[in-house]
């Protein structure tokens, strides 16, 4: 009869307990909740690559100007990278995904109201700043509740929704861009180029709203130990997808380190969560009722934890292939920045050279027309209030078009035995020919074929190496 009982017990890991739930309203509420910030990602770094050439005059942007305008972003995103990483690992997921997307939509509304280039390059340092948490979080929280069944398909998503917010900033450009809007509140005098930055802020505030709705990552919650918190989780995920109670939950025990099994009758089972980490208090003591010496002791433990979640990252197993990752990743980023950002720059000086019936459209042209445009100062008084016209942004609508077909090309060939170990190999093989390409090519259509291939490979690259982040990185690094 115990022998029986036994061998009706069974102890579910985060992997079979996720699976328990299944896929259904849950999993695409939080896709919805997660499109936002994607898009917030997209938007953030890309914007000034719309504003630059119709507020290049206004603002008295000379080419340095415009790289520095790109580079404060990404100089942000590095310096918020390892204390967003701490938070997110100590505070949890959830609250770094709200608190992020409200800061972040504040940051781009305030560089929407800049009045001079400084002020600008100032808010969009601090619109990279946050934006980096949000967005590095937003991957590993999709991946953490899915199962390893749908867990590709996380990947598809992520890399559908950055294409959808590249072509949807591009769709914003066009109609809005070419639109004369002036108009003065006080002494703050507003264009139409700050109308459309503060129109990038909506995804950041949409993002930090839905996350509300959404509970903790469970996985988080199993590492840091709170296992009620994490049951909690999913059987919410449960009763959603299955349309069941939450009490049908087939994991309905808890248990720390140990897989403590529970017998019972031979016609009765009950799976019991797991995991290596033990568990902790539901309740713990409130930090505001402490002194303040036990409440800076207490932040100082955090910070310490904190540190040493990163040791693993500097020792084996994970020393080696953090630097082959993190190498991969740079170099990725900045070949396909290299040639995205100032896209939209490029086809906006090819139209231009057209209207002027210039035959030479190649990039030597391209930066010898913006070189000369700052140092004619007749020109630029003649100029001062540009808008590009409709046609100029077509191309770009072109390129993200292609890139959202891409990835749904991609993406399936992604799942066959073998191609993924080899697909990074290859695309960056090809890649590496087509922006070779570009210095050769003399034609705006011969650029915008060479241009779309190149970052649709890129970004189905860039979507594999995060992929192989998080399935390779366990939660509390990545």
């Amino acid at each position: 009869m115990a022998d029986a009982a036994r061998t009706a017990g069974q102890a579910a890991d985060f992997e079979t307990a996720i699976a328990e739930c299944g896929f259904g309203l849950f999993n695409v509420f939080i896709m919805i909740c997660s499109m936002p910030c994607l898009s917030a990602m997209v938007f953030s770094a890309t914007a000034m690559s719309y504003v630059m050439p119709t507020a290049e005059c206004e603002l008295k942007l000379t080419l340095l100007d415009k790289g520095m305008m790109h580079a404060v972003t990404y100089a942000g995103m590095i310096i918020s990278a390892i204390p967003w990483g701490f938070l997110a690992d100590t505070m949890g997921r959830r609250l770094v995904l709200i608190s992020g997307g409200w800061i972040d939509g504040i940051c781009v509304l305030c560089a929407a109201m800049s009045q001079n280039s400084s002020q600008l390059m100032a808010f969009k340092f601090f619109d990279g700043f946050i934006i980096c948490g949000p967005f590095a979080v937003v991957v590993s929280n999709l991946a953490e509740f899915h199962g390893k069944k749908h867990r590709h398909f996380v990947m598809l998503f992520i890399g559908l929704s950055v294409s959808i917010g590249a072509l949807t900033i591009t769709l914003l450009a066009y109609f809005l861009l070419p639109v004369h809007i002036y108009f003065n509140v006080g002494e703050l005098h507003f264009h139409t180029w700050q109308i459309f930055l503060a129109l990038t802020a909506l995804p950041s505030l949409i993002s930090g709203l839905l996350h509300i709705f959404l509970p903790e990552s469970p996985k988080f919650l199993m590492s840091q130990g709170n296992y009620s918190k994490a049951l909690s989780s999913l059987q919410r995920i449960y009763a959603m997808n299955k349309r069941k109670s939450r009490d049908s939950y087939p994991v309905n025990k808890h248990t720390s380190i140990y897989l403590d099994l529970i017998y019972l009758s031979d016609d009765q089972q009950i799976t019991v969560l797991t995991d290596a980490t033990p568990e902790r208090p539901d309740s713990p003591e409130p930090i505001v009722n402490n002194s303040f010496r036990e409440r800076f002791g207490q932040t100082k433990r955090k910070f310490s934890d904190g540190l040493m979640q990163l040791k693993p990252m500097f020792s084996s197993p994970y020393l080696g292939l953090s630097a082959r990752v993190y190498c991969l990743h740079f170099c990725q980023i900045m070949c396909v920045n290299s040639v995205r950002l100032w896209l939209p720059q490029i086809f906006a000086t090819m139209q231009t050279l057209q209207v002027n019936g210039i035959r030479d459209k190649s990039m030597c042209a391209v930066l010898d027309h913006n070189s000369n445009r700052r140092s004619n100062t007749a020109v630029l008084k003649e100029e001062c209030d540009i808008h590009q016209q409709p046609e100029t942004y077509t191309n770009n609508i072109i390129v993200a078009v292609v890139g959202l077909i891409g990835f749904l090309l991609f993406f399936p060939i992604l799942r066959i035995r073998g191609v993924v170990n080899h697909i990074l190999k290859v695309c960056l093989f090809i890649c590496t020919f087509l922006v070779g390409g570009l210095y050769f090519a003399d034609t705006m259509g011969t650029t915008l074929i060479i241009s779309s291939i190149y970052l649709t490979i890129m970004g189905v690259c860039a979507s594999t190496i995060i992929g192989m982040s998080v399935v390779v990185f366990p939660t509390l690094m990545r």
